[in-house]
């Protein structure tokens, strides 16, 4: 166990970087343990490795309190990280939600969103890395992906190109201290699970992503896949770890046709 100082807001996630190294604990619930189940998870996907980004865990102090954590290396090599949202208000002085949500139609709020971010960094075919991540999204029920954390990367003299695919803490229902408690079968919380980014279903996302920009992800983890690597999170109690399998499993059965034949 390490100790280290504070480099984050004041009431937000501990989050903080020590060296090359970032670390996240959990302050919801188990995001760290989804963090590391998703990454591990997608090392068994058509991603390649600089695609996204890998977490272990980690358990941290800080002010004599022990916390559970994960952590990455740093992935954006001498780059700056750039939100969605702050790059459209520095650029425009208008946040990319407020233009997303101008138009009441789903299908063309998802085309505003690849257009502008291609128009604006020169980044192409964003609308495949778009697709990819609302298929992450999905199946590991990430309700918390919008444009303050969807993000590219810049050399600060007008490059941009494409972030890997991060900050998945808030899939496989990890916040169990306000929205979805150990006390209920976790089975029933995943049809109240919403996303956020540019509609309140997550099969709508994907099926208009796929239409306009093509299937471009496919998995090929089974359940022997998915317990050997939950089996390595034994920092976390036994009826997490079983809701996470849990989790795991039922979306692969309802999301089968994004896996291969095994």
């Amino acid at each position: 166990m390490q100790d280290f100082n504070r480099q984050s807001s004041k009431g937000n996630q501990l989050k903080f970087r020590k060296g090359d190294i970032w670390y996240k604990a959990d302050y919801l619930g188990y995001e760290g343990l989804a963090e590391y189940v998703v990454s591990k998870l997608l090392a068994f996907s058509d991603l390649r490795s600089d695609e996204y980004v890998e977490y272990e865990l980690e358990e941290i102090e800080y002010n004599d309190s022990a916390f559970r954590a994960c952590k990455s290396k740093d992935f954006t090599d001498g780059w700056n990280l750039i939100t969605l949202e702050r790059l459209f208000k520095d650029t425009y002085g208008v946040g990319l939600n407020k233009i997303i949500y101008s138009t009441p139609d789903h299908v063309e709020r998802l085309k505003i969103l690849v257009e502008q971010v291609e128009r604006t960094t020169g980044i192409k075919d964003f609308g495949i890395y778009m697709s990819k991540l609302l298929t992450v999204d999905a199946l590991f029920l990430n309700e918390d992906r919008h444009t303050h954390n969807i993000a590219v990367l810049t050399n600060g003299t007008g490059d941009f190109r494409l972030a890997p695919i991060f900050d998945n803490g808030a899939g496989l229902l990890s916040d169990t201290s306000m929205e979805y408690p150990l006390t209920r079968d976790p089975l029933e919380w995943i049809p109240k699970v919403k996303p956020k980014t540019f509609c309140d279903s997550f099969q709508e996302q994907m099926e208009i992503a796929e239409k306009l920009y093509g299937e471009n992800l496919h998995f090929s983890f089974g359940y022997n896949e998915v317990e050997t690597v939950v089996e390595k999170t034994a920092i976390y109690p036994e009826e997490i770890r079983r809701r996470v399998i849990d989790v795991v499993m039922e979306m692969k059965r309802r999301y089968s046709y994004l896996f291969i034949c095994e």
